[in-house]
């Protein structure tokens, strides 16, 4: 199997997939801490990237972070919500060991809590 980054967010307080959430990608470099943005994509109405974030050859052994921009999301949404938010802009740092392997990075968030995990 081709390694490749995935991602896709789950609204669960509405029990709906989370369309339209802004997502950035970094690539956090050993030296003095330095992070490089490597993209910024929407998530589509399934809540999913149309396209694997990173695909075979871009991945590199090393740490990475997805920014989910929940607040942003939540204020289009019906939900009423504090401000300043609750959550507002939720960061997952995660490494990548193995660069031939699917690496699958799901968010399960409502305004109020969030969950990850490493799916399949």
């Amino acid at each position: 199997m081709p390694g490749k980054l995935t991602t896709h967010v789950l609204d669960t307080a509405q029990g709906i997939p989370a369309a339209n959430m802004e997502i950035e990608l970094w690539f956090l470099t050993p030296q003095n801490d330095g992070r490089k943005l490597l993209k910024i994509v929407h998530t589509n109405q399934d809540g999913r990237i149309d396209a694997p974030l990173l695909s075979e050859g871009e991945l590199e052994v090393g740490v990475y972070e997805l920014i989910f921009d929940v607040g942003k999301y939540f204020t289009a949404q019906s939900i009423k919500t504090p401000q300043p938010h609750f959550l507002d802009r939720v960061p997952v740092r995660f490494g990548i060991a193995d660069i031939h392997a699917h690496y699958h990075v799901p968010l399960l968030v409502s305004p109020w809590s969030y969950s990850t995990y490493r799916g399949s």
